[in-house]
């Protein structure tokens, strides 16, 4: 299958060249943003409308992908990305930064924004056997991992080597969102490059059609599918108060941390977390995905929770890098069992569903949480937030879906 290996190699390309980009864009964003005069509100207005923008394009977007082709919508993407990374590196307007936010594709977090998971995920599916997609989910995001790591690494590295050779704060920020502007052109070039085998076989048993049947794509599995995306949006929702960029702005405020040590601190975080997602095939195999997701992710909770209460810099450190190194276990075990659960023609459709359910969780929570860090009394409060509400998500999801299983496991349990 020499067409369909180079697929999957330039599948896992994008996603590393963007993930790479998002990575070095987090951790100086709200750096910048504050450097170029947005009040932390501002800030936390401007990141929500973000998250929402890119949850209504996605939304869009990924409902039609089957129909209208997966290669356009991936390239749709990336030049959303392009135009928002242009407009943040050239211009200090807080209205035509509203805009660019909202239209375009930026990611505060560090992690994936607009379109490009969920096609991936469902052409990843297509072409795997249900017993080695957990395992190659988990390499998917092994790889988006180190890509963010490396890019963080990269852009606070960018940051101070800039400043070291004398230019201002505010041209060496720049300089980082205009590389993450250049990397939306490289993942445009290597979306050119795949080829028709990443398309649906027949398009027109997913297309959505115009009267009646469906619902954004969905038929068969809209009511699993709507289920999960409930779930999901509780705990993107609690995970919002602590994006990757909110989080190094914590530090930042609460130990003086510098941009270069911020990047350092966040490649090693995210360099934990994609070494807890591989180990996550492996859990998943023996004792489940539903079971993998519920018991990794409720210590990585306390954990999230832990970090404001240390009293110094090395320890919050450590437990963050704690909370990192069994954080991401969830991750491809999460999109693995969807993508189980669900019909083949519905695999689009329904990652993008949970996907821009999981984008408008988040959206909601940096707006809150910058009002929070305004205020010295409140600033520890998104941690305390975030862990408790995904706790909560841990529990609900855990007592709603235990029974449902998918069919490697189903398989598995006859042969027993």
């Amino acid at each position: 299958m020499p067409e369909l290996s180079r697929d999957i190699l330039l599948l896992f390309s994008t996603r590393i060249v963007r993930l790479f980009a998002y990575g070095s864009l987090s951790v100086i964003l709200v750096l910048y943003l504050a450097a170029v005069g947005l009040t932390e509100p501002q800030i936390g207005l401007l990141l929500t409308l973000t998250l929402l923008g890119d949850t209504a394009i996605s939304l869009w977007l990924t409902t039609r992908a089957d129909r209208f082709g997966r290669r356009r919508t991936l390239a749709i993407g990336a030049i959303l990305m392009v135009g928002a990374g242009l407009v943040f590196a050239v211009s200090d307007n807080f209205v035509l930064l509203l805009l660019a936010a909202t239209i375009g594709v930026i990611s505060p977090s560090g992690n994936e924004v607009g379109p490009f998971l969920s096609i991936e995920q469902a052409a990843l599916s297509h072409v795997v056997a249900d017993r080695q997609r957990t395992t190659v989910f988990a390499w998917y995001t092994l790889a988006g991992s180190l890509a963010t790591a490396a890019g963080s690494l990269a852009g606070g590295l960018l940051f101070g080597a800039l400043r070291r050779a004398s230019f201002t704060t505010i041209a060496s920020y720049r300089t980082d969102v205009a590389l993450y502007a250049l990397l939306g052109v490289a993942l445009l070039l290597l979306i050119a490059r795949l080829s028709p085998a990443t398309e649906v076989a027949r398009p027109a048993a997913t297309a959505i059609p115009a009267t009646g049947g469906h619902r954004l794509g969905l038929k068969r599995s809209q009511r699993v599918v709507f289920k999960l995306s409930a779930l999901f949006s509780l705990d993107a929702f609690g995970g919002g108060f602590v994006i990757q960029s909110i989080a190094a702005y914590w530090f930042y405020k609460q130990f003086q941390v510098s941009p270069s040590v911020l990047g350092e601190i966040f490649f090693g975080a995210n360099l934990l977390a994609g070494l807890s997602a591989l180990a996550a095939a492996r859990l998943a195999a023996r004792f489940g995905l539903v079971n993998t997701m519920v018991f990794t992710h409720l210590p990585s909770n306390i954990l999230l929770i832990l970090v404001p209460l240390m009293p110094n810099l090395p320890l919050a450190i450590a437990v963050l890098f704690l909370r990192f190194s069994i954080s991401q276990m969830d991750v491809p075990t999460r999109q693995s069992y969807v993508m189980a659960v669900v019909p083949p023609e519905e695999r689009s459709a329904a990652a993008g569903v949970t996907g821009v359910a999981r984008t408008t969780g988040a959206a909601i929570a940096p707006l809150l949480a910058g009002i929070f860090l305004a205020s010295p009394a409140t600033v520890d409060l998104p941690f305390y937030l975030a862990g408790g509400l995904k706790i909560v998500y841990d529990l609900l999801l855990y007592r709603s879906f235990i029974a449902v299983r998918p069919p490697e496991e189903v398989a598995s349990a006859g042969n027993e």
